[in-house]
């Protein structure tokens, strides 16, 4: 299938996912031409009238050169001798996964399809059309310390200014702006519905494990509490150990299981806030500077030089995230300890050959979760123009990498918990039951001493394509 890109507001977390996790790929609209070939015009009638007015005047990009050529005018000499193409591709190292790159793509469209970018309808096409299925330029996840996102956008689109002939601004609107701030936050709001899912059936499966008391769930505490994200957690964890084992502990239940709903309430906060973010900086107009078209007040309209370039939303959204997950990655580890010491489950998984190593291996990830997620601030940047680096890449890396650890921590737990309910011979609430199957596919019961790292790797690949395949509740991976 294809999506219809008629104007920046079809540039949704859902066209995302479709385009950059399932490969769709995209086509403009009529109207967009139009409207780009206007804005084109727009600008060239702009700069020619402020040139005749003033052949001394500084329009960044255009009778300028960028950055720090920004604040002197070109000469006829340097305007021809400027690169062909794109000269900002100097970043390296492994580069970001491929759905990224293409949600950076994808996102690029906000600057282009109404004619902020005052570029040609061309450039807008060919950009589209990199989303038709080949493989896309690697762009480097580490080293890019600019102001903006020109080192990144250098490699994307590096290749396509040698395709064709492209006017000064329409090279810097190619590198100019922050799709890679909105398609990196918009790729870990994707993951993160996914963790969330499997999170909250982990820790039910847990819940289930001890047979703790259900109290600690009930809906009233919602109100209680006061908070909409929280009132939610305690909804979903209620659905789904619904139906589960009548004969529960009589004792309260440990501290790690009753602050659940609360510790899963904040990770339902930033999950909505990191979707309002990816949602908004998606339909942003970002590029420097932005051409305002012909309206009344300015009747040729305006070249605005401005900061779009610098998100400085995404990198709180996406630690939000990344420190949410790694608090849960805590919780998860408190509960691998509690179901080899709870009464309940303890004697079920007694054995040292049996399953206690797997223990240290939470511990493990947990630790790394916790180092990790790390605060992103503003870093000290460079000189000239650089002065301040954009900090959406570092984020969106920590955050990937805490997501990762949390989703093996989870392996962990869901592994013994599904050993646990084995040995009891318990059947899991109806709502957990293909979940349960999700995770006996890829690490069976123990019945015999065995390695147990490579089902445990094996489950932990089948969490993490869960995540990225955004797997409907229940279904296996």
């Amino acid at each position: 299938m294809t999506i219809v890109v008629a104007s920046r507001g079809d540039l949704t977390l859902e066209a995302v996912r479709r385009v950059a996790w399932e490969g769709e790929g995209v086509e403009l609209s009529a109207e967009v031409a139009e409207r780009m070939d206007r804005g084109h015009a727009a600008l060239t009638a702009y700069v020619d009238a402020r040139l005749a007015e003033d052949p001394g005047a500084l329009l960044y990009g255009v009778t300028t050169g960028p950055g720090d050529a920004g604040s002197a005018l070109l000469t006829e000499e340097a305007r021809a001798s400027r690169p062909p193409g794109l000269w900002t591709a100097s970043s390296f190292g492994e580069p970001l996964p491929e759905r990224v790159v293409r949600a950076i793509v994808l996102a690029r469209l906000a600057n282009l399809v109404e004619g902020h970018a005052a570029a040609r309808a061309l450039v807008a096409s060919l950009v589209a059309a990199m989303l038709d299925g080949r493989p896309l330029p690697a762009v480097p996840a580490r080293g890019n310390g600019g102001a903006g996102e020109i080192l990144a956008l250098g490699h994307l689109f590096g290749e396509l200014a040698e395709q064709v002939e492209l006017d000064p601004k329409e090279k810097l609107a190619l590198v100019n702006g922050s799709p890679c701030a909105a398609a990196l936050v918009a790729d870990a709001a994707l993951a993160g519905r996914g963790r969330l899912e499997l999170a909250e059936r982990t820790f039910a499966l847990s819940v289930e494990a001890i047979r703790a008391p259900l109290e600690a769930f009930a809906p009233e505490l919602g109100e209680l509490w006061g908070d909409e994200h929280e009132a939610d957690a305690l909804r979903s964890l209620m659905a789904l150990l619904d139906g589960g084992a009548a004969e529960r502990q009589a004792s309260q239940a440990p501290v790690s299981h009753r602050v659940l709903p609360r510790v899963l309430g904040r990770l339902h906060e930033a999950q909505a806030h990191a979707e309002r973010t990816a949602s908004s900086s998606l339909t942003s107009v970002t590029d420097n500077p932005v051409f305002l078209p012909p309206a009344e007040g300015r009747p040729l309209g305006a070249l605005v030089s401005n900061g779009g370039y610098h998100n400085d939303r995404v990198h709180p959204a996406l630690d939000g995230l990344a420190h949410a997950w790694a608090d849960l990655a805590q919780l998860a580890q408190r509960h691998v300890d509690k179901l080899f010491q709870h009464p309940v489950s303890g004697p079920l998984l007694a054995g040292e050959w049996l399953t206690k190593s797997l223990h240290m291996v939470a511990a493990g990830y947990a630790e790394e979760a916790r180092t990790l997620a790390q605060t992103t601030v503003l870093g000290l940047g460079g000189f000239g123009q650089n002065d301040l680096p954009s900090p959406a890449f570092l984020a969106w890396s920590k955050a990937d990498a805490v997501g990762t650890c949390l989703e093996r921590v989870l392996a962990v737990l869901s592994a013994l918990a599904s050993q646990a309910l084995h040995v009891a011979a318990q059947a899991p609430p109806p709502a957990l039951a293909p979940f349960l199957h999700e995770v006996r596919s890829s690490f069976p019961p123990i019945e015999a001493p065995r390695r147990l790292g490579p089902d445990a790797e094996r489950l932990a690949v089948a969490f993490a394509r869960r995540v990225l395949a955004q797997t409907t509740p229940g279904a296996t991976a």
